[in-house]
């Protein structure tokens, strides 16, 4: 079903942001969280706490600056909303980054289990401490403890039907490094985000690739979404890395969801198909890496290229969920 929502996080109706940093020196409270690779240079969380936050940056000595806080008030909230909702988790930092203590992420995915009526959607960059997390002997047990449930009364509701686990990805070697564990992950629905996409990634040639989820034991890939980067020093995004993840997830029979084109959509001369469509304006011809290669940088008017009303192709124009 297609959804063209604008603003936001089109792939989700809800942020949920219970764990908190408090500058030690100011009292401010904002976020946290540490750049582990290309993908987080631009972090828009960072950017958003510099101004809305605690003012530190993402790195590892601001550690040192704030304390960490899990604000029970804002992790219960999903237990009053009447209405289900797709819930996006720890927008404005990692849940599986090293430091959040095991006893939080106990204490998040049990009220994920409180609530069976909405969607969860968790996004890492730190698949191996996700995977270790859900493939603990004891994690069932912690996790239905915490929610103040019998375990061996629950043990059919394992891993939980509401949260779906992900991975963000940029380019192929941070897809060979990350989809394989996610793939090894316990979990009801499994998820790729290649936002931003910085390089081409074919992702069937990840090692352990599973188009097709089986439906008994949990395998296999069952979202991806895609998208451009945004912000005034976004890196270039070739349209036709889109549509050759597209073009695959289609040959698989995988959900598909493409978000945007972010700020600095480009398209090559060499790219099968006419390169412009009415009304789209491009600037001069220019020289990316790779070297040699003659691109177009494309003038859209909305400023992370989200609305699809702009994007010429059809192959493009894709929106849909996991079922």
């Amino acid at each position: 079903m297609a959804d063209q929502r604008r603003g936001g996080i089109a792939w989700t109706e809800e942020t949920l942001n219970p764990i908190r940093a408090r500058h030690r020196a100011t009292g401010k409270v904002g976020w946290y969280c540490q750049r582990v690779s290309e993908g987080c240079k631009h972090c828009y969380a960072a950017t958003m706490n510099e101004w809305r936050g605690n003012g530190v940056d993402y790195t590892v000595p601001a550690l040192k600056e704030v304390e960490l806080v899990l604000d029970e008030k804002i992790l219960t909230a999903p237990l009053r909303w009447r209405r289900p909702r797709r819930v996006f988790l720890c927008s404005m930092t990692d849940l599986f980054a090293d430091f959040v203590p095991d006893a939080w992420i106990d204490r998040i995915f049990a009220v994920m289990a409180l609530c069976p009526q909405h969607r969860f959607q968790v996004l890492t960059k730190r698949p191996e401490r996700m995977f270790a997390y859900l493939s603990a002997p004891d994690v069932e047990r912690r996790v239905w403890t915490a929610a103040r449930l019998d375990p061996d009364t629950h043990d059919d509701l394992w891993p939980l039907p509401s949260v779906w686990l992900g991975v963000s990805v940029e380019d192929q070697s941070t897809g060979d490094a990350r989809i394989p564990l996610l793939l090894q992950t316990p979990a009801a629905v499994r998820w790729v985000s290649y936002e931003p996409a910085l390089g081409p990634v074919n992702f069937t040639s990840v090692g352990g690739w599973r188009p097709l989820a089986h439906a008994e034991q949990h395998l296999g890939l069952d979202w991806l979404v895609i998208g451009g980067e945004s912000g005034p020093s976004a890196r270039p995004f070739d349209l036709a890395w889109a549509r050759r993840a597209i073009a695959q997830c289609r040959a698989a029979g995988i959900p598909v969801f493409c978000k945007q084109l972010g700020a600095f959509p480009v398209y090559s001369e060499d790219g099968p198909g006419e390169p412009f469509g009415p009304g789209i304006e491009a600037d001069e011809p220019i020289v990316l890496m790779p070297v040699g290669t003659m691109y177009h940088r494309l003038k859209l008017k909305d400023r992370k290229g989200a609305d699809w009303n702009e994007w010429w192709f059809e192959d493009l124009r894709v929106r849909e969920w996991p079922q």
